[in-house]
């Protein structure tokens, strides 16, 4: 840990230097700690307890500072794994050391960065840089970005730059290029959005393959368009990526199979007071994306160029999060039984508030919400024998992946009660998404109550229930919260696994902890299992095996 003292001292170093510069400091620090403990309660399939790693204690920290004067801003990040990260992390993320860093000049027509820099073209499906702490992602890039207005209603981004991975940086050269136009502005519309835009992204690896039938630099381009008009809305999104080499499994480029790739992204919607619609849908083929071309198929995303998150209601509850679709851009061709090259789907969202002083919404009304989501594979025809190939058809649904449905109802009853029901139902089919076995049925009850004290004083309870015909099978789960006041929170949680086949496996997987805040610092403890299996955050999954321990987490900024 002398490495991570280092570091502190380092930190509050540069804070006193900087502070007695004319300008304007800000900054933070998060901490999150595991000391990772035996638990023979805890087996695996063949009835092996779990053990805690060869180094217990283990912890993610990351110190950030930003400054600005007038025009000008720099940023450094240091980040800490100490002794090693937490558990199925990158393992690149290791030691102590300074992982980002920039400099930028803005003006009103004029923004130029250097160094490590975030950026997104359109909605992200071939280009997005972004962090992720809890999932462990940090792919930003480090090179060179200008964004230049020359008018109020045109807007052009040019790049350069290699992406992160650890501490260090991928064998590969990135660029990019968007324009997008504000029709709005340059129409003066004044009850609707118009905008227009376009973009290109190249990928420069250098392999050394045999008769390569792939060129080094990749190119992908798209083009997309938005329009809203009082309550309505609607953007599509079309892209194109190059003939490539397409990577089946992690580290394994060849000339075996070379195609191109494409998405096709619309979303539409509509919404007055008391009334919503959204619905998105999404045709993926051969859209994986990465830096490296070998990085296909890694745990970590690492070296991901692309944003392609699951487009399904990102629930809330427990146990409805056991299951979760992970979005199918790539291409696998292992079996009959297990053809892939994309995806073909979508979700609608209808909200729906029942008005006060009706039947049903009584003196405080009543909110329902209803999702439903669908994802196949793409249809064609597929070879799966020497030479491997297959052939897409364009809007033909292929076999399923997945589906949901779930109904949430939302009732105040007085300034004191809120309740909430939801009913969810899954269809999962585990050897397509995972390539694994299996299809699994699943029907989901949650019911939770909250009561208000006062305004700051609350407590909530919620207890679900998962009736599932396959894999782990049956699951209840509750949870209690209690807000004291607007500092102290504390919870209780207990997911139980009675259903499973192997008597070994009916784990409670229970949690308790507390948190306490101050401005804007955060401090939380807990005690419990974590249940294996995949963590998510926005679409946006990575795999976590089960383990005992406790975690701290601190969380400040200035």
């Amino acid at each position: 840990m002398k490495k991570l003292y280092s570091f502190t001292l380092l930190f509050l170093l540069s804070i006193s230097v900087f502070s007695q510069v004319n300008g304007n400091l800000s900054g933070g620090f998060e901490s999150n700690i595991q000391w990772y403990l035996n638990d023979k309660g805890l087996k695996d399939e063949f009835n092996n307890p779990t053990s805690h790693p060869d180094e217990p204690l283990r912890s993610n920290n990351y110190l950030f500072l930003n400054y600005n004067y007038k025009n000008w801003s720099a940023g450094i990040q240091g980040e800490a794994y100490e002794q090693n990260a937490l558990l199925n992390l990158n393992p690149k993320y290791n030691g102590t050391n300074v992982a980002t860093y920039f400099i930028q000049y803005k003006s009103e027509k004029l923004d130029i960065t250097g160094g490590y820099f975030y950026e997104q073209f359109g909605s992200g499906l071939l280009l997005r840089s972004w962090e992720d702490r809890a999932l462990g992602i940090n792919n930003a890039l480090r090179g060179l970005r200008v964004i230049f207005k020359p008018t109020s209603f045109i807007t052009i981004k040019s790049l350069y730059g290699r992406q992160r991975t650890g501490f260090d940086v991928a064998d590969s050269k990135i660029y990019g290029s968007d324009v997008e136009f504000d029709l709005k502005t340059l129409f003066k519309f004044q009850t609707s959005d118009l905008t227009l835009g376009f973009n290109y992204v190249g990928r420069d690896e250098k392999l050394d393959l045999p008769d390569q039938k792939f060129n080094d630099l990749t190119n992908a381009f798209g083009g997309r368009i938005s329009f809203s008009h009082n309550s309505y809305y609607i953007s599509f999104e079309m892209n194109y990526k190059a003939e490539d080499a397409v990577v089946q499994l992690n580290n394994q480029v060849n000339n075996r199979l070379v195609k191109p790739g494409s998405s096709f992204l619309i979303n539409t919607g509509y919404s007055k007071k008391g009334f919503g619609v959204d619905a998105t849908f999404r045709r993926l083929e051969n859209m994986s994306f990465f830096s490296e071309r070998g990085a296909k198929g890694n745990e970590f995303n690492d070296k991901i160029m692309n944003f392609i998150p699951s487009l399904t209601k990102q629930q809330h509850y427990n146990l409805a999060n056991i299951y979760v679709y992970q979005a199918q851009p790539g291409v696998f061709i292992a079996d009959k039984d297990l053809l892939k090259a994309g995806e073909i789907g979508g979700q609608i969202d209808v909200f729906y508030d029942i008005k006060k002083g009706t039947t049903l919404g009584g003196k405080n009304g009543m909110k329902i919400a209803v999702n439903a989501s669908n994802w196949n594979a793409l249809s064609g025809t597929f070879y799966i024998f020497n030479p491997q190939d297959y052939q897409t058809d364009f809007l033909k649904f292929g076999k399923k992946y997945y589906t949901d449905f779930s109904i949430e109802v939302t009732k105040k009853w007085n300034n004191k009660w809120q309740s909430a029901f939801s009913y969810i139902n899954q269809y999962y089919n585990k050897q397509l998404v995972e390539g694994t076995d299996g299809v699994i049925h699943t029907n989901i009850a949650a019911a939770e109550a909250t009561y208000k004290f006062t305004p700051t004083k609350s407590i909530r309870v919620v207890g679900e229930h998962m009736w599932a015909d396959y894999d782990k099978k049956n699951w209840a789960s509750s949870t209690v919260e209690f807000n004291a006041n607007s500092k102290y929170s504390f919870y209780v949680t207990d997911l139980y696994n009675y259903g499973n086949d192997l008597e070994y496996q009916r784990n409670h997987y229970y949690n308790f902890g507390g948190a306490y805040r101050k401005k804007t610092t955060r401090i939380a403890l807990s005690y419990g299992r974590q249940r294996g299996g995949l963590v998510c955050v926005g679409g946006v999954c990575r795999n976590v095996p089960e383990s005992s321990g406790v975690s701290l987490s601190l969380n400040t900024s200035f």
